[in-house]
């Protein structure tokens, strides 16, 4: 069989299996090269894994709350780790099944191994030093694994990997990253997160609906910082009810570790230093692009701050080499690197229309209690920018459904532009919000304006009627509070 293609892949994960689709689609010889298992660290350890824990762990605050839905359960209710890591590990692996059926059914082929680029438009294949994960049921195995391949376009689609600080780096045992946060073989009693980003503050939420001890310290002044402050400053009131401590402007300076706890130096924001003990530490300062070992270097590569240098269309600096998703930089988000994937491919096929994502426009989700959601400007941002703005608030407990699923507390922020109406930004806290915020974004995505989503009906009673109370209470129209 030959080894030459049109498109070869490095890495399976969001970006890099649909491209794989798209480039099939499109008629292009494809294959991917993976060097563990097909779907990436989002479906096998990151997205969705997590969203199934999480799920879990909202079931059971609902059983412990029972009475307040008239409700009587017998017994106490708690929580069976061991049952629910395994499912969350069943999720992950029929996800990863997935992808694999839809590699044969798109007919691409799979290198299994470790990739290594030798000069524009040829790899070399070793083999890998990881334990390969085989989906379940049939997958294209037409490749050898071992050897060099050739393809004139080549996208490195390798992911990116949890953040290391100096001094505190992750040891699988005490300091865990969110491989090991994943599937604890024991509940700890008490956990420190260092980091309060949707990694962090996801973990935080899981492991204190557990009953776990919890407390957080985040550097920035807010907790989730890249949300609105006035979002955040809502969020952290409800972790603050739960019983989750949140330490703001510290930094974890030291980790003492002893036989089954770490007691970690917290420098506080007058500079004094508190000791905290916990049974584990999470590690969530941010993720970093995998761009070692694969011949950037040597080709000249352009790369910054642990990513590779792209234009809109995924190009590097170097012709036919091309990268997508986390390894190409920030947002590191799977919904944007599988809408890279598309935008790379379709370039490279030549299609006409193709344009370069707009990264004000890509939605973040959190999926916390309670979840928070965004797009666009913050508030402050808008500012920044020297806009005039019209701000409009509408809080969940103004909203019959949430009231009637016992979930009034959340609020949708929006943000336009003064003269124009033009949508700048939406921000959400609440139930569901994660559900809610695309609404927004197709918003924006149309250039709608203020009068527009005015004129829109929603339907009632649905949680999405937040949305368009908050446009009117922009302009001073708000009908419901």
């Amino acid at each position: 069989m030959s080894n030459t293609y049109d498109v070869i892949i490095i890495g399976s994960g969001p970006g890099g299996y649909i491209a794989a689709i798209r480039a099939a689609q499109l008629g292009l010889k494809t294959a991917v090269v993976e060097r563990e298992h097909l779907a990436g660290i989002c479906s096998n350890w990151g997205c969705i894994p997590t969203k199934a824990l999480l799920r879990s762990a909202e079931v059971l605050h609902l059983a412990e709350h029972a009475k307040n839905y008239g409700l009587k359960l017998e017994g106490t209710v708690t929580p069976d780790i061991a049952a629910i890591v395994k499912r969350s590990r069943g999720i992950a692996e029929r996800m990863n099944g997935g992808v694999g059926f839809l590699m044969k059914k798109n007919k691409v082929d799979i290198i299994w191994g470790e990739a290594r680029l030798t000069k524009p438009g040829e790899i070399v294949v070793k083999k890998t030093t990881k334990k390969i994960v085989e989906p379940q049921g049939p997958i294209p195995k037409n490749t050898l694994g071992e050897g060099t391949y050739t393809a004139k376009h080549i996208i490195v689609a390798t992911g990116a990997r949890p953040r290391a600080l100096p001094g505190i780096e992750p040891d699988g045992k005490l300091i865990w990253t969110y491989f090991e946060a994943m599937k604890p073989e024991t509940m700890p009693k008490s956990l420190l997160v260092m980091g309060s980003g949707a990694i962090g503050i996801e973990f935080a939420s899981f492991y204190r609906t557990m009953g776990v001890d919890v407390t957080v310290v985040e550097v920035m002044k807010t907790v989730m910082p890249v949300e609105d402050a006035e979002i955040s400053a809502f969020a952290k009131k409800q972790f603050d009810k739960q019983g989750m401590k949140i330490l703001l402007e510290a930094k974890v300076t030291k980790v003492d570790k002893g036989a089954d706890s770490i007691t970690a130096h917290v420098e506080l924001k007058d500079g004094k230093i508190e000791k905290i003990t916990a049974d584990r530490m999470i590690s969530a300062v941010g993720v970093q692009g995998n761009i070692e070992n694969l011949g950037l270097e040597e080709l000249g590569v352009k790369t910054d701050r642990g990513c590779i240098v792209i234009d809109g269309y995924g190009k590097t600096n170097v012709a036919g080499i091309y990268a997508i998703g986390d390894v190409a930089g920030p947002p590191m988000l799977a919904h944007k690197a599988e809408h890279e994937a598309v935008i790379c491919i379709e370039k490279i096929a030549g299609l006409k229309n193709v344009h370069p994502m707009d990264k004000l426009k890509i939605p973040g989700c959190t999926y916390c209690n309670p979840q928070v959601a965004s797009v666009g400007l913050t508030e402050a941002k808008a500012k920044e920018q020297g806009r005039e703005i019209r701000v409009g608030r509408f809080p969940f407990a103004a909203n019959g459904k949430a009231i009637a699923l016992g979930e009034d507390q959340g609020m949708v922020k929006t943000i336009f532009d003064a003269k124009t109406g033009e949508l700048l930004g939406a921000h959400l806290v609440g139930a569901e919000v994660t559900e809610l915020i695309q609404g927004f974004v197709v918003a924006m995505n149309l250039e709608t304006t203020e009068e527009e989503l005015m004129h829109t009906i929603f339907p009632h009673p649905t949680i999405s009627e937040t949305l368009k109370e908050s446009v009117l209470d922009a302009y001073g129209r708000a009908l419901n509070a």
